[in-house]
């Protein structure tokens, strides 16, 4: 019948601090809270973050000018020609879904770029959404074809 109580092991549940209970608890006096200041009195609370004591807080005394491109750069999950080499056997079409399905890539919604490292030997189609011009030039050299979704830079020029 003993197996079946149920309790807390020792030491997991601990009485609750009480503060400001006389000097002989060790949280008397001040209670904890230090001595004088803002924090030290009753209802403090310092208004947010950034906050400076009236200050004029950091991130109003400086300057915010200009334009951020942050929030419309892209990020490209990079595959180099080596990865492609070890991976995909000849004749062999490297798209987004094949490289999720051998693993080179995490997620289809990510744009992918392939990078010169390495060598090719095996004539690969590969359509991503950006080449660099190395990788063009050696997937190209070993007879593969290359097809991207953007407009690559270097053809621009």
């Amino acid at each position: 019948m003993s197996d079946f109580l149920l309790h807390a092991p020792e030491g997991a549940n601990k009485k609750p601090k009480r503060v400001g209970r006389g000097s002989s608890s060790g949280l008397g006096t001040t209670a904890g809270k230090g001595n004088k200041g803002q924090q030290s009195r009753s209802g403090s609370a310092v208004p947010y973050v950034g906050f400076e004591g009236g200050q004029m807080p950091l991130y109003r005394r400086i300057a915010h000018r200009g334009f951020s491109n942050y929030p419309f750069k892209k990020e490209y999950d990079v595959v180099n020609v080596s990865s492609l080499e070890a991976k995909f056997s000849a004749g062999d079409t490297v798209n987004k879904e094949t490289l999720v399905a051998k693993g080179l890539v995490k997620s289809v919604r990510k744009l992918v770029k392939i990078l010169g490292d390495g060598d090719l030997t095996k004539n690969l189609t590969v359509d991503v959404d950006k080449v660099s011009a190395s990788a063009r030039a050696k997937i190209e050299k070993a007879g593969g074809s290359v097809k991207t979704s953007e407009a690559d830079s270097t053809e621009t020029k």
